[in-house]
């Protein structure tokens, strides 16, 4: 199970890190830290030595309720740190974070080498040409409306059912594109209550059938610190069981803030097999 990146196969039957940098003022978690190329450019390095295969960066945030952000205010947070990160660190794996096709299609001519779509495709109707024309690896998340709206729209029937009927239509519709290295990201916190997370978490393994990586995004979401019942910022041991659940049941990238803790949940549990 490999993707192509730059050239590089990159192997993901061995699971692999996915560090965050979020340029956004009002991230969930880490919103503000990073508004100096300094700060930028030290956090990039953290996350390349503790062990982090790709860094997704993202101008956009996509919490609930976050404020709309214009094209060009994106474009203009994202553009510069790609280009940045490259100058300094040329072999960086970068993902962007973006649902827009404009800011992929700059950011992959900046040196980005993968889209990290949270809307796989319903927020911009040019993305998945736009993927398939840059011929980059896609990750599609499963989400439903836009993050203004999606805490309403968690009405399931048979959540995993209807995700799966999501990925297929999805799936079909970048193959027939053109679109060749692609990953699904169930969308944890996006559009499904407390409950359905735990659900998801729960019934992980049955995305496998889709044949295809399976991203997990659970780095400190309020399924964990509620739960607790903890602050946002003491989330951190409860990130870690619920990444290694996930790696037990199939999860091939784990996309994080805490790199180091990622890596040896993954170290760990590669001892089981």
């Amino acid at each position: 199970m490999t993707i192509n990146c730059k050239g590089n196969l990159i192997d993901l039957s061995t699971p692999k890190i996915m560090g965050i940098l979020n340029v956004t003022p009002d991230s969930f978690y880490d919103g503000g830290n990073y508004e100096d190329t300094s700060a930028i450019m030290d956090q990039v390095k953290t996350i390349a030595k503790q062990g982090a295969t790709f860094i997704d960066v993202g101008g956009y945030s996509s919490r609930p309720d976050a404020d709309d952000v214009s094209v060009d205010e994106e474009l203009k947070r994202v553009i510069p740190i790609i280009k940045l990160i490259i100058k300094e660190f040329p072999d960086t794996l970068i993902s962007v974070d973006t649902f827009r096709s404009q800011v992929a299609e700059q950011a992959i001519e900046a040196g980005a080498c993968m889209v990290n779509d949270i809307s796989a495709g319903h927020l911009d109707e040019d993305m998945l040409k736009m993927v398939a024309n840059l011929k980059v690896p896609y990750i599609m998340m499963h989400m439903r409306g836009n993050p203004k709206t999606m805490k309403s729209l968690t009405n399931y029937d048979d959540l995993i059912k209807e995700m799966l009927f999501y990925f297929s239509e999805r799936i079909a519709k970048a193959r027939a594109l053109g679109i060749v290295d692609l990953i699904i990201d169930p969308g944890f916190g996006f559009a499904k209550t407390l409950e359905q997370n735990y659900e998801l978490l729960n019934k992980f393994e049955l995305l496998k059938t889709t044949d295809l990586p399976i991203l997990a995004g659970l780095s400190r979401k309020s399924m964990i610190y509620k739960t607790l019942n903890v602050s946002l910022e003491d989330a951190l041991n409860g990130t870690s069981v619920l990444n290694t659940i996930a790696l037990q049941k199939g999860a091939n990238i784990l996309r994080v803030h805490d790199v180091k803790e990622a890596m040896e949940c993954i170290t760990l549990t590669q001892q089981l097999q």
